[in-house]
This record gives C-alpha cells, structure tokens and sequence, in this order.
C-alpha cells in the first residue's frame, strides 16, 4: 500500500514538474518576443514575465523537480528490485536528462532576470520541444518496459521529434510570411493616405 501512495506522489509531481518547465520555457518566449516591443511596453510586459517566471519557477517547478525526486527514492527504498531492471537504466537515464535540461533553463531563467536575452524566440521554441520528447521516451520507457518495446519507442520519439522541429520551422514560415503581408498592407494603406 505504501508503495502505491508513493507512485501516486511521484505521478502528481513529474505531472506538475514538466507543466512548469512547459509553461517556463513559453514565458521565455514571450520575455524574449517583448523584446522587440516599444517602450513603455517592453519595459512592462518583460517586467510582468520576471515576476511570473519567477513565482512559477520557485512555488512550482523547482518543488516539483525535488518532490518528484524524492517520492521516486520513495519508491526505490521500498522496491529496490527496480534498480535490476534494464527498462528502470533507460528511465533513469532519460530523467537525467531531464536533469539537465532543468538546469539549462534556470541558465537562461537568471539570464532573463538580469535582462540578458541571449536566444531567440526560435531557438527558445525548439529549446521547448526537448522537454516534450524527453516526456514521450520516459512514459514509453515506463509502460512499455519491455526491452525491445523500448528501442521501437525511442526511435518513434526521435521520429516525432524531427516532425516536431518540421513543425516549428513551418510555423515559423507562416508567421514569417503573414508578418511581411501585414507589413506590405500597413505600407500600401500609407500610400494610399499620401
């Protein structure tokens, strides 16, 4: 019974861990796109973005990370059998890499409070889809468990993973191009005016 309030914990907590790092990595984003903004604007919304980044970085993300941490010790004290299995070495190694990525983002979370934007709106959106494939391999890893399960599934996460980054340079080129549409009106309205 102990075992299974603990995966419940540890449930609760990935869940609410990887929203953090999702929202986190939007607001990144957004602080990011503010930047091109005119004052007073940029001064207010990347000011807004601190304080929600923030509050969103240190009342949820960050207990997250610990309380998920620590129900999963939970959990291997009570079954250390798990440390056996092969599918728990490819978990594991994949949550340390979530590890890291969490590490990378309170990087550029301090750079964003000191007012350092040093990545675009771009990157910062394929930055966001590391999280996600990282989400997809752990749960496969988990409920498929089986060894050779789990390589099909690490391949089909590099493969939703390439048609991700596809997705986000085609987005990118929509919104390129109704940018330039916006702007060719805007100027074509100008002239009509002179």
């Amino acid at each position: 019974m102990e075992l299974l309030y603990a995966k419940s914990l540890h449930i609760i907590f990935v869940i609410t861990w990887f929203a953090g790092l999702f929202y986190m990595v939007r607001l990144f984003i957004y602080h990011t796109e503010a930047e091109q903004k005119n004052e007073p604007a940029k001064s207010i919304l990347q000011n807004q973005y601190k304080l929600m980044s923030k509050r969103l970085w240190y009342i949820i993300t960050w207990p997250s990370a610990i309380l998920a941490s620590l129900s999963a010790l939970w959990m291997l004290i009570l079954q250390p059998g798990y440390l056996t299995e092969v599918w728990m070495h490819v978990k594991l190694s994949f949550v340390f890499a979530l590890y890291f990525y969490h590490a990378a983002c309170h990087k550029i979370f301090n750079q964003l409070q000191n007012d350092e934007v040093k990545y675009s709106s771009f990157k910062l959106r394929m930055w966001n889809e590391v999280a996600t494939l990282l989400l997809f391999a752990i749960v496969f890893t988990v409920v498929l468990k089986n060894a050779i399960s789990w390589i099909w599934g690490v391949i089909g996460i590099l493969l939703f993973g390439i048609l991700l980054m596809l997705s986000i340079k085609l987005y990118k080129k929509i919104r390129e191009k109704k940018d330039w549409d916006n702007k060719a009106n805007e100027n074509s309205e100008e002239n009509d005016e002179d």
